[in-house]
This record gives C-alpha cells, sequence and structure tokens, in this order.
C-alpha cells in the first residue's frame, strides 16, 4: 500500500498545510463517499457544505481561508492537484507488463518497438511502424502503413485503418475508429456513387479520444487532431477536419467535414456543427447548439442557429415570459374590442 503523511503531500503537490502534517494519507476519493484515511479536494463553491460532514482525513482546497475541521492542503489549482495525488496512490495500477501474445498477429514487416505491450488477437497489418512502449490491447487493428507513436496505449477494440498516424502518448478507448471513410457520395443519374476516400487521419502528442468515438479519414489529405486535444465519448469527426491544439470536445459532437477548429476551443455536448467554416481561438460551443457559420475567437455561442450567448439567455428568459405576454395582449385586445363597440354604440346615438 502507497502512503504519504500529509506533509509529505503536499511537498509533492507544491501546497501549504493547515492543520497536523503528520496525518497519514492511503488513497483518495471524492467529498462525499470518502472513508478515513482518504484524501478528498473541494473545487467547487457548491459543496462547500460538504466540508462538515466528509469522513475524509484530509482535503485539498484553494488558498482562501476556511474553518475545517480536519486538516487541508492549500494549493492554486485544487482540481490538478487531485488528479496528480491520484496519480501517486494510483499509478498505472492496470497496465499491462511488455510481451506479445502468442495470438497477436503481426505482419513479418511491420516495426515493433522496445517495450511494447500487444495483447490477445490484435492484428498488425504490413509495414505498419509501433512506437515503444505501446500498448495495444486486446482485439485492436492496425491497418496498412498505420503508426502508433511512443507511448500510446490502445484500450481493447480500438482500430485505427491504414496509413493513419497516432502520435506519443495518446489514449484510445474501446470502439474507438480513426480512419474509416468518409462520407462522400455524388448523385449520378438517379443514384448515388461513392467518393474514394484516399486520405489519412493524423493525430498529434498526448491526444484522449473516447469510447466508439470515430474519426474519418479525408478525401485526399488528411484529417487533423492537434496536440493535447481532448475528445469525450461518441464524437463524430468528419472528413478532412482540422481540429487544432489543445481543444475540448465533449460527447455526442458532430463536426461535418472540411471544418477547422482553431486552438483551445470547447464544443459543448451534442454541439453540432456545419461543414466547411472556421472556430476562432478559444470560442466556446454551449452544448445542443447548431453552428451554421464561422465563429470568430473568444466567442461564446448558443442555441440553435447559433448565436451570441448573451442573447440567447435573454430570448430564453423572454420566451419564459410568453404565457404571460399572451394572457396580457389577450386583455388589451378584449379592452380595444370593447371599446368599439362602445364607440358604435355612441355613433348610432
Amino acid at each position: 500500500m502507497i502512503t504519504r503523511t500529509l506533509a509529505e503531500l503536499a511537498a509533492e503537490l507544491g501546497g501549504e498545510v493547515v492543520g497536523d502534517g503528520t496525518v497519514v494519507i492511503q488513497g483518495v476519493a471524492g467529498i462525499r463517499e470518502a472513508e478515513p484515511g482518504a484524501i478528498t479536494f473541494l473545487a467547487n463553491v457548491r459543496y462547500e457544505s460538504y466540508l462538515a460532514e466528509t469522513r475524509a482525513a484530509a482535503v485539498i482546497c484553494s488558498r482562501v481561508p476556511r474553518a475545517c475541521r480536519v486538516p487541508l492542503i492549500q494549493v492554486d489549482n485544487p482540481y490538478l492537484a487531485f488528479q496528480r495525488a491520484v496519480r501517486v496512490f494510483r499509478p498505472d495500477l492496470h497496465r499491462p507488463p511488455p510481451g506479445i501474445h502468442p495470438t497477436a498477429v503481426i505482419a513479418p514487416d511491420a516495426r515493433v518497438g522496445a517495450g511494447v505491450t500487444i495483447g490477445p488477437y490484435v492484428v498488425i497489418e504490413d509495414r505498419a511502424v509501433i512506437g515503444d512502449r505501446a500498448v495495444i490491447m486486446a482485439g485492436s487493428f492496425v491497418g496498412a502503413q498505420g503508426a502508433v507513436g511512443e507511448e500510446s496505449f490502445l484500450y481493447p477494440q480500438v482500430t485505427l485503418r491504414e496509413e493513419c498516424v497516432l502520435g506519443r502518448r495518446c489514449t484510445l478507448h474501446s470502439g474507438v475508429v480513426i480512419g474509416g471513410d468518409g462520407f462522400g457520395y455524388a448523385l449520378d443519374d438517379g443514384r448515388y456513387q461513392k467518393v474514394p476516400q484516399v486520405g489519412n487521419v493524423v493525430i498529434g502528442d498526448d491526444v484522449e479520444i473516447g469510447a466508439n468515438t470515430t474519426i474519418d479519414r479525408a478525401t485526399t489529405g488528411s484529417t487533423r487532431v492537434g496536440d493535447g486535444t481532448k475528445i469525450d465519448n461518441l464524437v463524430q469527426i468528419g472528413h478532412n477536419v482540422v481540429i487544432r491544439r489543445h481543444c475540448i470536445i465533449v460527447a455526442q459532437v458532430g463536426i461535418a467535414g472540411s471544418t477547422e477548429l482553431e486552438d483551445y476551443v470547447t464544443l459543448g455536448g451534442q454541439a453540432g456543427v456545419q461543414g466547411h467554416i472556421r472556430i476562432g481561438t478559444q470560442a466556446i460551443i454551449a452544448a445542443k447548439s447548431g453552428v451554421t457559420k464561422s465563429v470568430p475567437p473568444h466567442a461564446v455561442i448558443s442555441g440553435y442557429p447559433s448565436m451570441s450567448h448573451h442573447l440567447f439567455k435573454r430570448l430564453q428568459a423572454y420566451l419564459q415570459r410568453l404565457p404571460q405576454l399572451f394572457q396580457h395582449t389577450k386583455g388589451l385586445e378584449q379592452r380595444v374590442q370593447q371599446l368599439e363597440r362602445d364607440r358604435v354604440r355612441e355613433e348610432v346615438r
């Protein structure tokens, strides 16, 4: 079992102890479910009330002064510090040891680096390259001339199609398909003819891709995902899309072909992005938005069709008032009608 005193852990996290630094920490947990011996964290003021109830041995929190019955480690970024604490107590617990399973099928001209783990029933085709210390788990597939970078981790049932390139230290969760054909068809004499998809997908370093996400190969050229980008589960990325560095793409997003996301773009869950547009640096697209035109850098947009988030909130507020406005308008109409009847009666007299 891995243990640390609170003072030792604070030194590793770059934090300050408030309280007893000799308390022994044996693990990590959320603030509501933590048991004695575990350290938890507080990064959102909504959970402040749980400080009085938590059974944790200590809490990682911001440097704001606060009263608490258990010791604290105060840091600049509690959420990030907690992630580092998780790594202290659970360091790659389920990483399989290096080696090639006897059921794996590896082409004779594939290049497999040092310290690689290749699990049961993995298939690696002609001229594929597997970087040092990569892990490819059961049932995964690397196509002809595909490349997996050093220290990348492919969970079971990942497909990396032919000629697609995966960078270093990437994580692909189960069911990911990289390099399926882009959705391209041409109508000819009443029938759809398939447009050949002869490009590939190029993924940078330190990218994580969630379960059952698909990234289509380019019609020509490359579909690209930049360094540090994080993609959630069940995302669809179309052919020739370019995603730059450190973007966040949340679950069930759909991005149509030939769209470009600049650096540090955030797409909320179930957002849909039309093809052939550009989303500027650090733009934020709220959940369920429908983006039909290019978005400038640093913009925050919502709704369908998408608009500035400030305008969207105002419109939503107005919508909530529609029943009252309808009743008010109906009352005004009735008053006008009554006035008209009164006027007619006066004229008849």
